[in-house]
C-alpha cells in the first residue's frame, strides 16, 4: 500500500508554531527535537529516517524569522562547540513581548487574527506578518487576552482572499524593497505584449481585481495596471531608490472610485437568468423604470469580458464602445469554434481515408496478397 502523504501546512502556521515553540522553552530546543515536534515539520519527519529535505526547510525558516526581526537565539551545548546537531534554538522572551501597555480585548484579538486569517499566500507585507506573528504570539494573560490556540481554532469561520496572480508576491516585495519592476504587459486589443518599466507606488484591489498602481518612466505618467494581464516574470531592479510615497494606495483607490462612479452600462437581461441574478448583486447596480440595469466600471474591457460570458442573456444598449466590445469577443468566439470544426472535420475525413486503406489491406489479405 503507498505511503500516505503528509498533509501541507501553510508556510504562515509552519513559522506561527515554529516562533511558539521557540517562545516557550527556557533551556532552548534541538534540530531534532523541532522537527519531531513542531506542527508543520512533524507531519513530514522520519525518525531514525531522511529528514535532509527537512533540514533544510528549517534552515529556511530560521532566515525568514530573523529577516522578520524575531530574535532568534543559538546556544552552544558545553563540550560541542561546532556541533549544528547539538545547538539549541530559542527566542528569549522579554525581548519580544509586547509593551505592558499595549494590550487587546478578546474582540479585537479577534479581529486582529480575522483580518490575518484572509491575507493567506505570502500577500502580507514584512511589516505587517512581522507584526501579526508578534500578535498571536503573546498568548493569552489574566485580563482574557485571546490565546493563540483560541484563534487558532476560528479558522474554520475565517474568510480567505488569496492572491492568485503569479505577479504578485514580487510586485509586493518591489514595494517593501523600494525598487523599480519591468515585466510584459498584454494591452487589450493587442496580440502581443509590450516590455514595461515601472516604478510600483501601490497594489489594491477594486472590484475583485487585483491591480498595481506606478509610475511609468516612459511616459512620466501614473497608471493602473491589471496584474492577470501581467504575462512572464517580473524583475526587480534599482533596490531602493524608488519608495512609494505615503497614501498612495489611498490616493489609487479613490481614483479608481471616481472612475467607477463616472463610467455606467446600460443592460438588458433576459428576467430571472444568471446574468440578472449577477449583474444585480454589483456593487452600485440599479434598475431603471424600463427594468433595465444600470452598472458601473472601471475599464470597459474588463466589463465586456464579464458581459460576453453570459452569451444571449445579455445585450448591451449603451455605450456602443462596450456593445462594440461585447460583440468582437462573440464573434471571435464564433470564428474560435468554426476554426476547430474544420480542424474536427479535417481529421474525421483523415480517418475515413486511413479506414478506407485498412480495409482495402483486409481483402488483399484475405485474397492470398501481400503487401510490402
Amino acid at each position: 500500500m503507498p505511503a500516505t502523504r503528509a498533509p501541507r501546512v501553510p508556510a504562515e502556521e509552519r513559522l506561527f508554531s515554529l516562533v511558539l515553540a521557540l517562545l516557550s522553552t527556557e533551556a532552548g530546543l534541538t534540530k531534532a527535537e523541532i522537527l519531531a515536534n513542531v506542527q508543520g515539520y512533524r507531519q513530514r519527519y522520519t525518525s531514525g529516517g531522511d529528514n535532509a529535505s527537512l533540514e533544510r526547510q528549517f534552515e529556511r525558516d530560521k532566515d525568514d524569522v530573523r529577516d522578520l526581526g524575531i530574535p532568534l537565539e543559538t546556544i552552544e551545548t558545553p563540550g560541542a562547540a561546532g556541533n549544528n546537531q547539538t545547538l539549541r534554538y530559542r527566542i528569549p522572551k522579554g525581548e519580544y513581548d509586547l509593551p505592558l501597555d499595549v494590550r487587546f480585548t478578546p474582540d479585537e484579538s479577534a479581529l486582529l487574527s480575522l483580518a490575518a486569517m484572509a491575507w493567506r499566500e505570502g500577500a502580507l507585507s514584512t511589516d505587517s506578518r512581522r507584526a501579526l506573528l508578534k500578535v498571536r504570539s503573546a498568548g493569552a494573560d489574566d485580563g482574557g487576552t485571546t490565546t493563540a490556540q483560541g484563534v487558532a481554532g476560528m479558522a474554520a469561520y475565517s474568510p480567505r482572499l488569496r492572491a492568485r496572480d503569479t505577479a504578485f508576491e514580487p510586485l509586493r516585495s518591489a514595494l517593501d524593497r523600494g525598487a523599480a519592476v519591468r515585466f510584459d504587459y498584454i494591452t487589450p486589443g493587442e496580440h502581443a505584449p509590450r516590455r514595461r518599466d515601472l516604478a510600483p507606488l501601490a497594489l489594491v484591489q477594486h472590484g475583485g481585481r487585483w491591480m498595481l498602481a506606478a509610475h511609468e518612466f516612459s511616459t512620466g505618467g501614473t497608471k493602473n495596471y491589471l496584474l492577470s494581464r501581467i504575462v512572464g516574470p517580473v524583475s526587480v531592479h534599482q533596490v531602493g531608490q524608488h519608495p512609494a510615497p505615503a497614501g498612495a494606495a489611498e490616493r489609487a483607490l479613490t481614483e479608481l472610485d471616481r472612475v467607477w462612479a463616472e463610467r455606467t452600462a446600460r443592460i438588458a437581461v433576459v428576467p430571472g437568468s444568471d446574468a440578472e441574478r449577477r449583474l444585480q448583486r454589483r456593487r452600485g447596480t440599479e434598475v431603471d423604470d424600463d427594468g433595465v440595469l444600470v452598472v458601473h466600471h472601471v475599464d470597459p474591457q474588463i466589463l465586456a469580458e464579464e458581459l460576453a460570458a453570459f452569451g444571449p442573456e445579455v445585450r448591451v444598449l449603451e455605450p456602443a464602445a462596450v456593445r462594440e466590445l461585447v460583440v468582437a469577443r462573440l464573434r471571435a468566439l464564433v470564428a474560435d469554434h468554426a476554426e476547430a470544426g474544420r480542424a474536427g472535420a479535417a481529421d474525421a475525413g483523415r480517418s475515413d481515408a486511413d479506414a478506407d486503406q485498412a480495409t482495402d489491406a483486409d481483402q488483399t489479405a484475405d485474397a492470398g496478397g501481400t503487401r510490402a
